[in-house]
């Protein structure tokens, strides 16, 4: 069995969805995709571990030896990335059954665990595999049961968020699909090690820059770099509570490695920074996007969507990293993938128990609630806090390599936007603090059920442990720069 485990967190989930209809009930098929989740953590755990210790694992599937066939190819980046989507999906899958039943009809909620286990198959699938093409079928995989998950949401709007997202994704994975079928045209080859053998006696050939700028714009679409953003915060403002907290700590990761997996590991990294304009435009459109979206997150009326323009303005510190072309912007943005899902899955499960209690996440109904629930209040406050970059957080150590990062490279207005962009992140969650502590208001009392509130503090309790003890997430983003670039941060 540990000759397959390089496959086994990808096929286990993928076998799981469709069970889950023999099973019926709502109840059943929970537990049954918990105890899948658990087993695809494990997996992960394992994974990770062994790839740290022996190296890159090479697994080709059906016997047939790469480049013919098709090869998963597990280094230390993926490996990490494996770890955090399947953890993720664990803690929000203990907070689901609870979540759903205020929010799902019965009939409902099978569905939403093979839809579930599905988007985690095809997320698992996009960081396993060393396939192009074959990282597109899992890419299509993922985003189309994610679009159904999200128009399972009770608001009508759920469903023209659904359907916005479907349109701008399909334009992304269309793009990545164009961008990767003229590289097989260039080359005669899929195979992501292949390809970059491959491709630098071609390189300087206008397909190649087609192909490339392809592969970027499809990418930026699935990662909502700004302007190219439009469909994420409909898609979290509207989605069932426990949809937006996967999403939010899993989503924009996977695509921001597809693309630093393209960059890195395809093209190299002296074509992408070299032979076309990359960092300007990344550059760029990281401030815009970090200082755009959180003035838009400060106009927000539901506290949902605020953080979901977070989430944008967060993407954009991610690129900002990229941009820099340097170790310790890679760093910063790998460390950044990491922290942010622990924040975000932290603060869209303390909605998810506002929601619970409340039935909405207005933020006029905020009034009063840091009295009536003190736990769940608490945790949006920590989880905050650690968006703004306080010291102590794990949003602090993140920020501060991706300003060192922008000190190395000399560029002290782009270190100036992400200090603004911090303190503009502190207005939007002053906002939320000043009514819920300093605003009398009338609803139900009492704090939502602790299958919500321990997954939820699980991620918080993270948020600071990992701000203050750095050393497993430092030594995997400094293994995972090692393995995109070759060299030690």
């Amino acid at each position: 069995m540990l000759s397959h485990l390089p496959i086994l967190p990808v096929i286990l989930p993928l076998l799981a969805a469709p069970s889950c209809l023999l099973l019926g009930r709502p109840r059943l098929a929970a537990g049954f995709a918990l105890a899948v989740s658990a087993a695809v953590l494990a997996m992960s755990v394992l994974l990770w571990q062994q790839v740290v210790s022996t190296g890159v694992w090479n697994y080709p599937l059906g016997g047939w030896q790469a480049p013919w066939g098709i090869e998963y190819r597990i280094d230390a980046a993926s490996a990490m990335m494996m770890v955090l989507v399947s953890a993720m999906a664990f803690v929000v899958l203990v907070a689901a059954p609870t979540s759903l039943s205020r929010e799902l009809a019965d009939e409902r909620q099978t569905p939403f665990y093979i839809l579930y286990l599905l988007v985690l198959a095809g997320s698992l699938g996009i960081v396993a595999t060393g396939d192009a093409f074959n990282l597109f079928v899992f890419l299509e995989i993922s985003s189309l049961a994610t679009y159904a998950l999200i128009a399972l949401g009770r608001d009508r709007r759920a469903l023209w968020a659904a359907y916005q997202y479907l349109i701008l994704g399909t334009l992304g994975a269309t793009f990545i699909l164009i961008g990767v079928g003229l590289l097989y045209m260039m080359t005669g080859t899929l195979n992501m090690a292949d390809l970059a053998a491959r491709l630098p006696a071609v390189e300087s050939t206008r397909t190649i820059y087609t192909a490339f700028v392809f592969i970027l714009v499809g990418a930026c679409l699935k990662l909502a770099l700004f302007p190219l953003h439009l469909w994420l915060p409909g898609a979290y403002a509207c989605a069932p509570s426990v949809v937006s907290a996967f999403l939010a700590a899993t989503a924009t990761k996977v695509a921001v490695y597809v693309l630093l997996r393209f960059i890195y590991s395809i093209f190299g990294d002296f074509f992408s920074f070299t032979h076309l304009p990359l960092q300007t435009s990344l550059l760029v459109l990281g401030v815009l996007g970090a200082i755009a979206a959180s003035i838009a997150a400060i106009y927000q009326f539901s506290v949902k969507r605020l953080f979901a323009y977070s989430s944008v303005a967060q993407v954009g510190y991610l690129i900002i990293g990229i941009a820099t072309a340097s170790a310790t912007g890679l760093l910063a943005t790998l460390l950044h993938l990491v922290n942010h899902a622990l924040m975000k899955g932290a603060l869209f499960l303390a909605l998810a128990a506002v929601a619970y209690q409340m039935g909405h996440t207005r933020m006029n109904q905020f009034a009063g609630l840091g009295r009536r629930m003190p736990w769940t209040m608490a945790a949006i406050v920590i989880g905050g806090l650690s968006l703004v970059g306080i010291p102590g957080t794990v949003g602090f150590v993140s920020k501060w390599y991706l300003v060192l990062a922008l000190f190395e490279r000399e560029w002290w207005l782009a270190a100036v936007a992400v200090l603004v962009g911090s303190l503009l992140a502190l207005i939007y969650l002053w906002k939320v603090v000043e009514q819920a502590y300093f605003v009398e208001g009338d609803g139900p009392s009492g704090e939502a059920p602790l299958a919500i509130l321990l997954p939820t503090w699980l991620l918080v309790i993270g948020n600071i442990y990992l701000g203050i003890d750095t050393r497993w997430t430092m030594g995997a983003a400094d293994a995972a720069v090692v393995a995109l670039m070759g060299v030690a941060p």
